[in-house]
């Protein structure tokens, strides 16, 4: 699984997930590609099962590109702590993934395979997907 090597900051805000991707918004290294059409946080256990998804529809042919890495730590509490206990341990990591953005690219492959991968990894996402073809 996906995971930082280093963080500045242990813990984080949670933020907001509003708005349009301004990077990561284009095709740069494959052709054919999985876009977002909703902002959303991702898992880096639901990254790996669309990558392992996708890996195994293609037997292992052609290329696949990750654009999204999970970064930002989110935490978890016990069940029965009290109030003013603190923020609780980190339990996993997430990636913040913008309306628009390319999460996955993919070449090497016809275009019907490549569809079908991708349609088989975006079941394993929290975001509603679109699947782009370079022009």
């Amino acid at each position: 699984m996906l995971i930082p090597k280093k963080v500045k900051h242990r813990k984080h805000h949670r933020g907001h997930n509003k708005g349009k991707a301004t990077s990561g918004n284009s095709i740069a290294f494959g052709n054919f590609a999985l876009k977002a059409m909703e902002g959303r946080f991702v898992t880096a256990r639901q990254i790996e099962a669309a990558r392992r998804a996708m890996t195994r529809s293609v037997q292992r042919g052609g290329k696949i590109w990750i654009r999204i890495f999970p970064d930002k730590p989110i935490t978890d509490h016990g069940n029965e702590s009290v109030m003013g206990s603190g923020k609780g341990a980190v339990s996993h990591f997430v990636a913040v993934v913008k309306k628009g953005r390319i999460l996955f690219e993919m070449d090497g492959v016809t275009e019907p395979a490549a569809r079908e991968a991708m349609r088989l990894a975006a079941h394993k996402l929290p975001v509603k997907t679109k699947f782009l073809i370079k022009q």
